[in-house]
């Protein structure tokens, strides 16, 4: 293939951290246009969050935050605030105000105060820096004040049940001498040798100081109080480096004499300790197999004094994740991916069956059982719908929505393309469901171009839940296929695992199978197809436009084209070790299922996009890929996003991404984008 125009203008820019937008002049910047009534790329910063929801002890309010963008500053923060509201969805106000964000809400037990994390003022002690600390607020009104002056950031707490103290994680402090040393840019690390570990903390309400209770060549998380406020359940992992984070085992802590003890270990992770309400047993996740999370958690229950484990839905074939006891601890129960939604189930702790409590299709998060066991609060997004509160019986009889966190969706009229599943048959003859969101105006007597997004993990699955980018893509006219293909967690065990060795075989098949059943029914035109993805979708997108040229355009995002390299690059090998073994014991497989090993068989024009700091997949990956395609003529443009790590974060590079999309693709399927134009810039 020839060099394109494009291609020559990408090598002159290739020093720049970010290249000149595909197609654009340097007096040409990219806008939303403010009169289509569709998701634009500026209308996806806009959805607003809410999270945190926690019930008071007496059942009848509900403490949340929700996060908000201001489009109209330079930077387009986003800030946290706590509001609370009754579970009748009457008397919503907001609580906390100001320009810093207010997160992780909690209820005192007396319910005349809530704390929160903030850094609203110069806090801590050290370098003079803002620090996130605990603040407390009455719940009648009235300022909010500082209670905690830890010299670190404090990463999460929890209230006492007798309200008399707080135990909190914070990571340990730089002594005076590494302070000195980083001054002086003698900041040199010995790898794998220095961590700062996190620890736990308590903070003693009536001498109001704090003492620290762990302290260790180890890193603490997820600390909770047993009822008696005596005793306190954490996980406890070698280091915080992601691969030891599925090495992780159970301790307790007495925090009258400071003494700790393990609990329970085993060589995978165990985590999510929660006591039962009588303090007597203390219910886990736990799983057996360590460096990867391709194993389901199964529910354990142990003795809080130690001794031996109850291993419970073994028959289960789905994955356990965070216990949630009932008042009366006769039942536990647990939210987690079953097949295109999140359900909730509970288990009869003596007799061990299992029942589903089928709570609304989508996503269902952030669950809070009130004190007396009958009234649940949770976020819940629907397919149409971004996540919002609710509350409800123990059944889900009686369902209010608590928050209004978008009610711009509902007054500016903005279209949404309808979202349904589908399933086809693969190459196996095995059955495949995937989610298809269709254009906003949908006309089934049309063909329509269509995107196919491979997912991320590749241990994860598409749910019917709010997709602020497929909505977009579907303002533009845009048909969006993600399909939970092998590997998904969604399907069972066997599902789950059954891509090991066969990266870009199985899981391919299972997508074009799949994009062959959308054209069978008439609705996607084969002429105008896409694929883009990032991380495990960066992955088969690369694997895919090295495979076919059936796709008109291709953009691989955060991928791993060489296997080779990422194993030692990557803060996750043990996780890539469990699908191939290491590099120099199976190389063959490694260049087996490398995408760059087939490079030369590229035939669609390429959009590659990484950020610059990315640690699960280093931006390398992305050069390797960019470079060869570069040596051999291809047409490739590569898009670097400097300070963003696996995912983009900062504002402005949402916006740029989803509009390099939206014009390269509308560009190589022969549309015309529509929420988005070029403006000329005011000279």
């Amino acid at each position: 293939m020839a060099k394109k125009t494009s291609l020559i203008l990408t090598s002159i820019f290739l020093s720049l951290c970010l290249f000149v937008p595909i197609g654009f002049s340097d007096v040409e910047e990219i806008v939303s246009k403010s009169d289509v009534p569709v998701m634009s790329a500026r209308n996806t910063l806009r959805v607003n969050r809410v999270s945190s929801p926690t019930i008071s002890p007496d059942a009848q309010w509900i403490i949340y935050t929700k996060s908000e963008r201001d489009m109209n500053s330079e930077e387009m923060e986003r800030t946290t605030h706590v509001w609370r509201v009754k579970v009748d969805g009457s008397s919503r106000r907001q609580m906390t105000r100001g320009s810093q964000s207010c997160t992780s809400p909690s209820w005192f037990p007396d319910e005349e105060k809530i704390a929160f994390l903030s850094s609203q003022e110069k806090t801590g002690k050290s370098d003079n820096n803002s620090k996130r600390q605990i603040f407390f607020m009455y719940v009648d009104g009235g300022e909010a004040w500082q209670v905690t002056e830890h010299q670190e950031s404090i990463h999460s707490y929890q209230i006492s049940p007798d309200g008399q103290k707080i135990l909190f994680i914070a990571k340990d402090p730089l002594s005076k001498e590494e302070k000195e040393e980083r001054k002086k840019k003698e900041d040199e690390e010995v790898v794998d040798e220095e961590f700062r570990m996190s620890h736990l903390w308590v903070y003693d309400l009536n001498e109001k100081k704090e003492y620290r209770l762990t302290e260790g060549r180890f890193t603490v998380s997820d600390g909770r109080w047993g009822p008696d406020s005596q005793y306190i359940a954490y996980e406890v992992r070698p280091n915080p480096k992601n691969d030891e984070s599925w090495n992780s085992d159970i301790w307790v802590a007495n925090i009258k004499t400071k003494q700790s003890r393990k609990l329970y270990e085993n060589p995978g992770r165990d985590i999510n300790p929660r006591w039962s309400p009588d303090g007597k047993k203390i219910a886990f996740a736990s799983d057996p197999h360590t460096g990867t999370n391709t194993w389901y958690n199964n529910l354990y229950i142990i003795p809080s004094r130690g001794g031996e484990t109850r291993v419970l839905l073994e028959e289960f074939d789905l994955d356990f994740t965070t216990p949630i006891w009932s008042s009366d601890g006769e039942n536990i129960y647990w939210s987690t991916g079953d097949r295109t939604t999140s359900n909730l189930f509970s288990v009869d702790v003596s007799s061990g069956k299992v029942r589903e409590m089928n709570p609304p299709i989508g996503g269902n998060y952030q669950w809070d059982l009130s004190s007396n066991g009958k009234r649940w609060v949770w976020s819940h997004s629907s397919a149409d719908w971004p996540g919002e509160l609710y509350t409800a019986s123990l059944n889900f009889q009686s369902k209010v929505r608590l928050s209004d966190a978008n009610p711009w969706l509902r007054k500016e009229k903005i279209k949404r393309g309808k979202v349904k599943v589908i399933r086809w048959k693969n190459s196996d003859g095995q059955t495949i469901e995937g989610i298809l969101t269709l254009p906003v105006d949908y006309d089934p007597q049309k063909k329509y171009p269509l995107i196919l997004n491979p997912h991320g993990g590749p241990s994860s699955a598409r749910i019917q839940s709010f997709s602020s980018t497929n909505q977009f893509f579907a303002g533009n006219g845009f048909m969006v296929f993600q399909p939970n293909f092998r590997g998904s967690s969604n399907y069972g065990q066997k599902f789950l695992n059954s891509n090991r060795n066969y990266w870009g075989i199985r899981d391919y098949d299972d997508c074009m199978t799949g994009v062959d059943y959308c054209i069978d029914q008439g609705w996607a035109d084969p002429e105008k197809l896409i694929c883009y993805g990032w991380s495990y979708g960066g992955y088969m997108s690369y694997w895919i436009v090295t495979q076919t040229d059936r796709f008109q355009a291709v953009s691989p995002g955060a991928g791993l084209p060489n296997l080779y390299s990422m194993y030692s690059t990557t803060d996750i090998t043990h996780y890539l070790a469990w699908f191939f073994g290491t590099p120099w014991e199976n190389g063959e497989k490694y260049e087996k299922h490398s995408p760059i090993r087939y490079v030369k068989q590229v035939q669609t024009p390429v959009l590659i996009m990484h950020g610059a700091q990315d640690r699960r997949v280093p931006q390398e990956q992305a050069v390797e890929f960019y470079q060869a395609l570069r040596d051999l003529g291809k047409e490739v443009t590569f898009v670097r996003y400097p300070r963003e790590g696996h995912g983009i974060r900062e504002p402005r590079h949402h916006l740029d991404r989803l509009r390099r999309y939206i014009f390269f693709f509308s560009e190589h399927a022969g549309v015309e984008p529509v929420s988005e134009e070029r403006e000329k810039k005011k000279r």
